[in-house]
């Protein structure tokens, strides 16, 4: 959905001091088109770098989420998932058999949600959107 972001930059930009191993889980971040949780953060940033340890993703992790870099998503799945801060606004659809997460905007829902918070008497400031659903299955 969302174009590639470049989270070693983004880092820079915040003055995040980048060591080798933030940078490798930086672009393995970067790089990443799903939305990975610690676990496979690790197998990825150690493919490159054996020397990346568990510990040491889960901290950078952290530290790029209290920045502002990543947003942390839990996906009713019993893991932290993660993706970059988006440039721009989008929801997510969750497949409960697969667990792919697809990636949508959708400027009718986003003009129903603002409705209903005016309706309420407020001003929708933000909002998260996951929508879980399985794969409708072909007849026949």
């Amino acid at each position: 959905m969302p174009g590639m972001i470049d989270i070693e930059a983004l880092c820079q930009a915040k003055g995040l001091r980048i060591t080798e191993q933030r940078r490798v889980i930086a672009r393995v971040l970067s790089d990443s088109r799903d939305h990975p949780d610690v676990e496979e953060l690790h197998r990825r940033a150690s493919a490159v770098d054996k020397g990346i340890s568990i510990a040491t993703v889960y901290r950078t992790v952290r530290l790029f989420e209290e920045a502002g870099i990543l947003e942390r998503h839990d996906f009713r799945d019993g893991r932290s998932r993660y993706e970059a801060t988006p440039d721009e606004h989008h929801d997510h659809l969750i497949d409960i058999e697969s667990g792919d997460v697809v990636e949508f905007h959708d400027e009718e829902l986003e003009r129903l949600q603002a409705a209903i918070a005016e309706r309420l008497g407020y001003k929708l400031v933000d909002h998260r959107l996951e929508l879980y659903g399985s794969p409708l299955k072909k007849r026949g």
